[in-house]
């Protein structure tokens, strides 16, 4: 079959990179975006903030990372992450979404466990240039 220039069926593009996928519509998580990272690599256990233009490769393979949407807060579990840094970020976890309850009673958050390589979308979509076939540094 011969399709010329310019006389294209109208889903041929599409059909061609395997369909079109929805747009996010909804981007209200942006204004509350924040990722926090729980690590105890200097002998003591610290949660900091990173900047707020993070990307993929700010996830540390060996500690837990907060992030907060405004409607979740997801505890993502790196593979190299050790069980006193499970336990201690959970208690963080905890804490944080307790103090952001108090502090904005309309936006209560939820807690979500995420392992790293199994990230939703909701997740994902926090992170600049997301790539599902990138990992991040060890």
């Amino acid at each position: 079959m011969v399709i010329n220039e310019g006389e294209e069926p109208e889903n041929f593009f599409w059909v061609g990179i395997g369909s079109q996928k929805q747009y996010d519509e909804d981007a209200d998580y942006m204004k509350y975006a924040r990722l926090f990272r729980c690590s105890n690599e200097k002998g003591y256990f610290s949660v900091s903030e990173k900047c707020s233009d993070f990307c993929q490769d700010d996830l540390a393979d060996d500690d837990i990372m907060l992030l907060d949407n405004g409607k979740e807060v997801y505890m993502w579990v790196g593979t190299q992450t050790s069980q006193v840094e499970i336990k201690l970020s959970l208690k963080a976890c905890q804490v944080y979404i307790q103090h952001m309850r108090a502090k904005e009673t309309e936006q209560p958050r939820k807690l979500r466990l995420v392992r790293k390589g199994n990230e939703p979308h909701c997740f994902t979509r926090c992170f600049h240039a997301w790539g599902v076939f990138k990992t991040p540094p060890a």
